[in-house]
């Protein structure tokens, strides 16, 4: 089982959703970095459960342990060990599934691949793995911020419930104001009223989350099997409940023709500090990626979520020995993922970015 993401900056995750803790091991991260644990904090408290009526009502603090990598409040460039300690798992809500799989989750796959699986929410399949990867997000931001890059996600879509395609149409620093984390304050009210009347059901909703990379300098990724647009898809589709990926047009622009799609060069108004004339693009429909390599524009994508799989109400499914049965379950979730999953987003484009400026500047020496 592979549990390392990354080529230079890489996240090694370890824990399981019922375990004592989940936590990871960052290696790569450049030394001298200021680590503002704040700021890490805060990111886990926009993915931790229970932070509103239309997330899954667990409680837990999710507070970080940073064990190593640390001195002084600087990176000193040896491994960033961390831990996050689970203190509300509800074990006893999965009993009845322990012989069962459960529709459109990673029961049938885990047993069929391993032999055995952790019921108790899923184990290692479950979405709460991801605060380890929320973390090393918040490491790679605080690199990227070094270098300008900004990262940047937003709920655009719940259900039929949908923003404009094209972000510049909104001021994404509103995201926050509301628990949907929509940059749309009157959009933000419906969806959250529609997962508030799926949750009432029973059941559940999947959206888009849109993502905004700012400031990423050109040459970022290889032309090959390496492309920098193939490596964002790697890292989006890694994460729980996604099902697909796009990135610049994407397939909205596949109606189009050329003439309408290219993005023409066009010669920058003022100098660079270096006194040279930047290259820009009179528009972006490439998404800021050509040929697999940034073009020095704003990257951005689109990251499509399913409905949870967790439905609180009563399903067909079959026993280990394959025998038909129903089930109805139990515990705390989540109706709709996006609203938590969105700092999830930030963090594997940041770390995703972050790994491929390092390789960039590792090439060049």
């Amino acid at each position: 089982m592979r549990n390392t993401f990354g080529n230079v900056f890489t996240l090694t995750t370890f824990g399981e959703s019922h375990g004592p803790a989940v936590g990871g091991v960052v290696d790569g991260m450049p030394a001298g970095i200021c680590i503002d644990t704040d700021f890490i904090q805060n990111e886990l408290n926009r993915r931790r459960p229970g932070q509103s009526t239309i997330t899954t009502a667990r409680q837990e603090a999710d507070q970080v342990e940073l064990l190593s990598g640390v001195f002084e409040g600087r990176s000193t460039g040896c491994p960033i060990g961390f831990i996050v300690r689970n203190q509300n798992q509800h074990s006893q809500d999965y009993e009845n599934l322990r012989t069962l799989f459960r529709p459109s989750h990673a029961d049938f796959t885990y047993q069929s691949k391993y032999g055995n699986r952790d019921h108790r929410g899923g184990g290692r399949s479950s979405a709460r793995i991801t605060l380890s990867r929320v973390v090393a997000g918040a490491l790679a931001k605080m690199t990227l911020k070094e270098y300008d890059i900004s990262v940047q996600a937003y709920t655009s879509q719940v259900g039929h419930i949908a923003l404009e395609r094209d972000y510049r149409r909104y001021n994404l620093e509103q995201t926050e104001t509301n628990a949907v984390r929509c940059p749309d304050p009157e959009k933000a009210a419906q969806m959250e009223q529609l997962i508030q009347e799926v949750k009432a059901q029973g059941d559940t909703i999947g959206g888009v989350i849109t993502c905004v990379v700012k400031g990423c300098p050109t040459g970022l990724g290889e032309p090959e099997f390496d492309k920098l647009h193939a490596a964002l898809g790697h890292a989006m589709l890694s994460i729980n409940a996604v099902k697909g990926f796009e990135y610049g047009e994407g397939f909205s622009g596949v109606g189009q023709r050329g003439s309408e799609q290219n993005d023409v060069f066009k010669p920058a108004k003022a100098a660079d500090a270096n006194g040279n004339q930047a290259i820009t693009t009179a528009t972006n429909h490439s998404g800021g990626i050509q040929g697999g390599i940034s073009n020095g524009q704003d990257i951005y994508f689109r990251v499509a979520f399913k409905p949870v799989a967790t439905l609180l109400r009563e399903q067909e499914t079959v026993d280990l020995e394959g025998n038909a049965t129903t089930f109805t379950a139990h515990g705390r979730h989540d109706p709709c993922v996006l609203p938590r999953a969105v700092p999830v987003v930030e963090a594997m484009a940041a770390m995703t970015v972050l790994d491929y400026l390092l390789l960039s500047k590792m090439s060049k020496n």
